[in-house]
């Protein structure tokens, strides 16, 4: 996953608040409660992390995929 370094429209660093963002909102806080506590007050940085999104669990299924045909291929051909 990718998070983005700074806000696109600010340039405020963000990257560095994101685990600690992840870990409240897992925790069951309030995620707007989480975004002041971690000093993040404007709207366009809140945006960077709320819309931030984890791809990569969304493609590990697809390279698993890709490996299994990948050694389905290679079992055939010996």
């Amino acid at each position: 996953m990718l998070i983005p370094v700074r806000c696109f429209t600010c340039g405020n660093l963000i990257a560095d608040k994101y685990e600690d963002y992840q870990n409240k909102v897992r925790s069951g806080e309030d995620p707007a409660k989480g975004l002041d506590s971690l000093g993040i007050n404007r709207y366009c940085c809140r945006r960077m992390l709320l819309t931030t999104v984890e791809t990569i669990q969304q493609v590990i299924p697809f390279y698993e995929a890709i490996q299994r045909r990948h050694q389905e291929v290679q079992s055939e051909l010996e």
